[in-house]
């Protein structure tokens, strides 16, 4: 059974951001290998995956080629740093649905790039990128940026049981 998977802002061949945020790679050709790969080893083809943006800082053939290499049905919702290209330059590079603004996912999921404010009546998890190893603070948030994670997305019930079980405790 297709599973549901999200992540964000792997900066596919921005070289700064390997000082940025202490990534532990020697360079971008390594940064980005390492992705795919640790992508790959939790998405199956017949995933989905939404991807809340910062995907690449490539060109359109580099971009594109990293995006074919990737598992499962890919879904970007644009990031500050996408967002200098249209919607229809991202699709042409492999990307299934691009969406210029959040989704909600499963009436449980307010999915976007930057955190949003959530007060303590909205019925949502706000997971969102943007903000790479801060941590947003309160249980309405999570912060899915690749830097907290392994490199790798994550699954919707990964995440909902984190969320679920911090609720609880």
């Amino acid at each position: 059974m297709a599973k549901v998977f999200f992540t964000s802002d792997h900066h596919f061949g921005h070289k700064l951001i390997i000082d940025f945020e202490s990534r532990p790679f020697a360079d971008v050709a390594q940064m980005n290998e390492s992705m795919i790969a640790s992508w790959n080893t939790v998405v199956a083809p017949e995933d989905k995956v939404f991807h809340l943006g910062d995907f690449s800082f490539l060109n359109k053939e580099d971009t594109s080629s990293i995006v074919a290499r990737l598992n499962g049905y890919k879904t970007l919702i644009l990031g500050n740093h996408d967002r200098g290209r249209s919607r229809n330059w991202w699709l042409e590079t492999g990307f299934h649905e691009v969406s210029e603004y959040p989704i909600i996912y499963k009436d449980f999921f307010f999915l976007s790039h930057e955190p949003m404010y959530m007060n303590k009546h909205m019925p949502y998890v706000n997971v969102h990128g943007h903000i790479h190893g801060q941590k947003y603070e309160g249980k309405n948030h999570f912060n899915i940026c690749v830097e907290h994670w392994d490199y790798r997305p994550l699954s919707f019930e990964q995440i909902r049981d984190s969320v679920v079980v911090s609720e609880e405790g």
